[in-house]
């Protein structure tokens, strides 16, 4: 305040920025003595928007008081101003359809400068119902009103907006070049806001999902101190919610835990469901992470407890089904887990339709196209100036009759090395076929002449060599069968090998009626480089479980699964046998355990082994690595 100035309110995150995060305080404290009923209102309206930050009833209490002076002045304008700032504060009290009728009321009352805080305001409810392709329809409105009036703030916004609504739809290339590109007008314009505060954070976002965390990191640690230092504690939730996600990803989980309470104090303090629902689904995808299911469990059940039927946001309360149901498959809770993943599966419908897709993709292109229409129509003005009509449009006319010639001649040419390309791929594809073939039928080979040199020996621990070698060289064979009967010629799907390879070892013991086998695993394909050594690792350990688990005629199961979790191939092989005193390593001795030992470090890999009730092995590999 300067009340030596005939205005004396230098306007915040407009005039200055040049403060702590008393000013909400000071601005109450000095309200009373402004006289000037614009000035006065001005400083109502930047109270009940800024309190939204913080805490939605105060919010609320100046909106309304901004109202009934307005009303009371007879003042349209100021009365369609606080009707924005009512309808922002409605939103996130998850009063959609209030905040909707109260933006379109004030649309007709205030004036052109106003209306970009509006339609974004107004996108802001679309997206919270998960609409994203009418989301993106305000967000370009208020992009081409900013434009026209030159407003860098507008056009900040609308660039963040559509860097957010990229990031929801997965498309994170986009979202990070829109993000990027409204900082850029955000640091020109030179004051640190809210809406900056909160572009860093979504820019932070899409490198997140781009996994460049160090530069996710980065930004969120930006976003972090401009919202400490203003108290803008929605946005802070929004970043330790986030955090809680990086955290989790480079396995620093005391640090996630510490941005979850934070995320969860900061939407309490502000009472904002949206931000408490995502605080609790954030703890609850680390604790999937840590494949810890009964907390897990905890806090997603909260997370949706907190969702009411009001709630509207399919995009985050899909995602909060998905991992409850990951959860409860990991609890094998199968029945729980069947009606979460139905529940997420009906809310991804709602969210990632084709029309929002294409809504998004199609507005985008517009833009695009328009940017470069004026690029061409300022280029032609110029080319007028220079240059006479006649002349240019003779040379247009040469220009594309070139053009056109040289695209047909192009086209030709492209038409037959396409084919000459097509004919050399169906030959290569034939004799890689040929190859995989040929080297399954060359291993049967050289597994017959096992068996036949094993018939003239009498030694049990030859024969056992013998035998052990056969099982070998036949996980290698059903390799390349895979290969060259399946479509694609690089990589073998594991679950159906398995199948293949335990149903062999089985019969091979005579054993198929006593052991069972529990595969529990998702279709997954793995190159031929990964898949020979982990089907020769998983050979070994099936078979010595059918050399010692089960004595004396014994029944059980032998239980095999290898999953993918982020970047790692998690191998697991156990079964309910007699087991073994202690646990730790395999043992040194035998060449059996020897190749384990060999083939796991070959793939970069770690092995735990554990005895309780039978042997259990667990080995993870770098996919990065593995090969």
């Amino acid at each position: 305040m300067d009340w030596n100035s005939q205005n004396p309110y230098k306007k915040v995150f407009v005039d200055t920025d040049d403060f702590d995060a008393s000013y909400l305080d000071e601005l109450e404290k000095n309200l009373e003595w402004i006289n000037v009923d614009t000035t006065r209102f001005s400083m109502l309206n930047d109270l009940a928007y800024y309190w939204h930050t913080r805490n939605l009833t105060k919010a609320m209490q100046f909106t309304e008081k901004g109202l009934r002076l307005a009303l009371k002045k007879k003042n349209s304008l100021w009365e369609g101003r606080f009707q924005i700032t009512q309808g922002a504060v409605l939103l996130r009290m998850e009063a959609l359809d209030s905040a909707q009728t109260v933006l379109a009321l004030a649309q007709g009352k205030v004036q052109p400068s106003d209306l970009p805080l509006l339609y974004t305001q107004m996108g802001y409810v679309y997206e919270r119902r998960g609409q994203l392709g009418k989301a993106a329809d305000y967000a370009l409105k208020a992009l081409e009103l900013g434009k026209e009036m030159d407003d860098l703030k507008a056009m900040a916004v609308a660039y963040s907006d559509l860097a957010n609504l990229f990031w929801k739809q997965s498309k994170f290339k986009a979202g990070l070049e829109y993000g990027l590109r409204s900082l850029e007008l955000f640091e020109r314009r030179g004051i640190t806001d809210l809406d900056h505060d909160f572009t860093l954070y979504v820019v932070g976002n899409n490198y997140l999902a781009l996994r460049r965390y160090e530069e996710a990191r980065s930004y969120y640690e930006q976003a972090v101190t401009i919202g400490e230092r203003y108290g803008f504690y929605n946005n802070l939730s929004d970043i330790y919610i986030s955090l809680v996600e990086l955290h989790a990803f480079l396995g620093e989980y005391g640090e996630a835990s510490r941005a979850g309470k934070k995320a969860v104090a900061y939407a309490e303090l502000l009472d904002n469901a949206f931000m408490l629902m995502r605080s609790f689904l954030a703890v609850g995808k680390m604790h999937n992470a840590q494949e810890n299911s009964t907390e897990a469990i905890k806090s997603l059940e909260k997370c949706i407890a907190v969702a009411t039927e009001n709630f509207g946001d399919a995009y985050f309360l899909s995602e909060a089904y998905r991992e409850l149901a990951e959860a409860h498959a990991r609890a094998q809770a199968y029945g729980k887990a069947y009606v979460a993943f139905s529940e997420y599966d009906t809310l991804k419908r709602q969210v990632f339709t084709a029309e929002a897709d294409q809504r998004i993709s199609k507005l985008r292109t517009e833009y695009d196209l328009v940017k470069k229409e004026g690029t061409i129509l300022l280029q032609e003005t110029q080319i007028k100036k220079q240059r006479a009509l006649q002349n240019l449009g003779t040379a247009v006319t040469v220009l594309l009759l070139l053009l056109l010639a040289l695209a047909y001649k192009a086209i030709t040419n492209n038409k037959k090395k396409n084919r000459l390309l097509e004919k050399q791929n169906d030959e290569k594809e034939f004799l890689l076929k040929e190859i995989h073939h040929r080297v399954k039928n060359n291993l049967e080979i050289v597994s017959s002449l096992l068996s036949l040199q094993t018939a003239q020996m009498d030694d049990p621990n030859v024969l056992n060599a013998m035998a052990q070698s056969q099982h070998r060289v036949q996980s290698m064979g059903m390799i390349h069968q895979k290969l060259y009967m399946g479509k694609n010629l690089a990589a073998v799907e594991m679950k159906d090998y398995f199948e293949g390879l335990l149903e062999y070892i089985l019969h091979s013991f005579g054993k198929q009626e006593r052991i069972g086998v529990d595969l529990r695993m998702k279709e997954l394909e793995l190159d031929v480089d990964k898949a020979i050594p982990i089907g020769l690792i998983v050979n070994e350990l099936v078979t010595n479980s059918m050399k010692y688990a089960f004595p004396n005629d014994r029944r059980g199961v032998i239980f095999l699964a290898l999953e993918r979790k982020a970047d790692l191939l998690v191998l697991t092989v156990k079964d309910n046998g007699v087991g073994m005193a202690g646990t730790g390593t395999l043992p040194s001795t035998g060449f059996g355990t020897r190749l384990v030992r060999l083939l796991v470090r070959q793939l970069d890999g770690k092995l735990e082994l554990r005895s309780d009730r039978g042997m259990a092995f667990h080995i993870k590999f770098q996919l990065s690595k593995a090969a």
